[in-house]
């Protein structure tokens, strides 16, 4: 019998409208942990890397983790994988809500989608049934009308994955949205534009399956003893969401001000956070992912343009700081607006955000002109022209075609110096915590396998003193500020992290102290396998190598392992971290050889032969 995974994986080639089913096997299971691992392992394998990201013969992996769908804190999470059409090489995003636990429930570890669909459909999946059906009567429509009409055409409580107009005109920034009001986005990479290209607008999916626990006595046991220090951890998410670490974060030097120019807007802080929100009444609800206590999710109202009066998923930190601080609006409606735009058309808030700022700059410097935007005045902080901008972007319009594919594709339409106003990685615009503030962040963002990614390591946790470093093996005392051991730090948050997406576990867990031992006893009362945190560890170190792996196909060494001149060689004047620049020939070549890589960051032969990659 399979414990906490189902032991199917669902394909569906829209090609020809086949739909067949395949075994998941345990031994990928116990090397890979499921969600993007599994999925890394079935890409790498199993498609051409060569492909273009919007061929037919591009798959979207969508794969559960082991622990996804089970009664522990926080195993809300699945994983989306694909070649991406915005940088070209591994894209992975990852999402909490309940979307994946339904999927699970319906009897799948993941679903393989190949091909691509003569005219617009949606799948419907459930515990008995899996149809490929007709959507040509939502096209055009936002996410919010699709989900309604999709569980009006099936179940009033299936749980949906769905694309908003930018997915449907292959914006190469779309987000997959999961829900229909309590939204999450598997956001980065442009994910959205591969379904779009698929002419897929949903999946649908309602079970009533129950994963299978070993020894859930056992499970209750542990938990029973975890859940008052996971309590006590995440009680400021609790009371005001992620947006309520915005003026620490300030505080630290950590927030993008002005398209990453500025150090401190202290002022500007106070009115994009989340205790603004809660004072001013727009925050007017909370919400989980499936069996998680922490409750992080906000429902804000909107009180501005056509949809004033509507309330629905609010702004997480990353929304704050993409239509807050960079671009220097601190008027808290009009960015709930923007956020629910995104949601609405399907963007991802962070590379719209850093499109966004990059505009401005543009617009500020005379690259584009009055003339060029329509008569839309791209000025720092103007939040009306943002929510038209937005508009543009979602539907290819005017201005809005030039930022609808991200900011290096902008870069290159415009040319001249607007290329250093794109502040990227490997084509993905840059997460919202400074690597100015926070070092060990300038080795991860240029090593993460998908591009400027804060998600792949999270070091900063450690950096802050959120999460105790020795739960990873990690002893070693830092200085925030400084270069020294943060190659290392890198490193194993990059493991832990990998591990925590493969399994479908939400990083937040650290903020309870919960590091690999204690998840390892979890896996082994839902599984009965015998596994420690050591081997957990290990496990990441090969999934972030695999990772690697698919990208040096693809090119990717050394020469791509770099940050944007702007945050190595721009210091601050002003801030908590004023004068600080990273420097990143000393953290990469202390990065490789602790990763045991070649001095172009190539994986050698005998580290993955190690790691059981050969």
């Amino acid at each position: 019998m399979a414990y906490g995974y189902t032991g199917k994986i669902l394909e569906v080639n829209l090609t020809d409208g086949s739909i067949s089913y395949r075994e998941s096997k345990e031994e990928y299971f116990r090397e890979y942990l499921g969600g993007s691992g599994y999925g890394a392992r079935i890409l790498y394998d199993e498609f051409d890397h060569t492909v273009d990201p919007f061929s037919p013969d591009n798959p979207i992996i969508f794969m559960n983790g082991l622990l996804t769908g089970i009664p522990i804190p926080t195993a809300a999470k699945s994983s989306f994988i694909t070649k991406s059409p915005l940088t070209g090489i591994w894209g992975e995003s990852t999402v909490g809500g309940h979307f994946g636990p339904e999927v699970k429930r319906c009897g799948y570890d993941g679903i393989i989608i190949k091909g691509k669909s003569e005219k617009l459909v949606y799948l419907w999946i459930t515990d008995e049934e899996v149809e490929i059906r007709s959507a040509e009567e939502l096209a055009g429509k936002d996410v919010f009308e699709t989900a309604k009409t999709i569980k009006s055409m099936t179940h009033e409580k299936a749980e949906i994955a769905s694309i908003g107009p930018a997915g449907e005109k292959l914006n190469k920034i779309a987000a997959i949205m999961i829900g229909e009001g309590e939204i999450r986005a598997a956001g980065r990479c442009g994910i959205g534009a591969v379904m779009g290209s698929k002419n897929l607008k949903a999946i649908a999916a309602k079970g009533k399956l129950t994963p299978q626990i070993k020894d859930r006595a056992k499970l209750k046991e542990l938990l029973k003893e975890f859940f008052p220090v996971l309590q006590k951890g995440t009680r400021g998410l609790y009371d005001f969401g992620t947006a309520g670490g915005v003026q620490g974060i300030e505080a630290n030097g950590d927030l993008p001000i002005k398209n990453w120019t500025l150090g401190d807007w202290a002022e500007g802080a106070a009115k994009i956070c989340g205790q603004y929100m809660e004072e001013q009444g727009i925050t007017v609800s909370h919400h989980a992912c499936y069996s998680c206590p922490i409750r992080c999710g906000k429902d804000a109202r909107v009180e501005l343009g056509p949809y004033k009066g509507t309330v629905n998923h609010g702004p997480e930190y990353e929304t704050c700081a993409a239509f807050g601080s960079n671009i220097l609006n601190d008027d808290i409606r009009y960015l709930v607006a923007a956020n629910d735009l995104c949601n609405r058309y399907g963007l991802d808030t962070i590379d719209a955000g850093n499109a966004v700022a990059m505009a401005m700059e543009c617009y500020e410097n005379g690259l584009i002109t009055k003339e060029d935007t329509e008569g839309l005045e791209l000025t720092w902080g103007n939040g009306q022209a943002v929510l038209e901008l937005l508009r543009k972007m979602a539907y290819r319009e005017g201005i809005g075609e030039i930022f609808a594919d991200g900011v290096v594709n902008a870069a290159r339409k415009i040319g001249g110096i607007a290329e250093e106003y794109a502040i990227h990685v490997k084509g993905l615009s840059v997460a919202f915590h400074d690597p100015r503030a926070f070092t060990s962040m300038a080795a991860n963002y240029a090593t993460a396998n998908r591009g400027a990614c804060h998600l792949e390591a999270l070091s900063y946790f450690v950096e802050s003193g959120v999460f105790p470093g020795e739960l990873i093996g990690f002893n070693k005392s830092v200085e925030k500020h400084s270069d020294e051991h943060k190659a290392e730090l890198a490193v194993k948050m990059q493991d832990y992290m990998n591990t925590l997406n493969a399994l479908g576990l939400c990083k937040f867990l650290m903020r309870g102290k919960t590091g690999p031992k204690i998840i390892a006893e979890w896996i082994e009362a839902v599984t009965g396998w015998e596994i420690t945190g050591d081997d957990l560890m290990f496990i990441g170190e090969r999934l972030h190598n695999l990772k690697r792996m698919y990208n040096v196909r693809l090119g990717i060494s050394r020469k791509d392992d770099k940050l944007p001149p702007r945050l190595v060689s721009h210091d601050r004047k002003t801030g908590s971290a004023a004068g600080i620049l990273p420097h990143m020939g000393k953290l990469l070549n202390e990065y490789y050889s602790i990763r045991g890589w070649n001095d172009e960051g190539i994986p050698t032969k005998e580290r993955l032969q190690k790691l059981g990659l050969m």
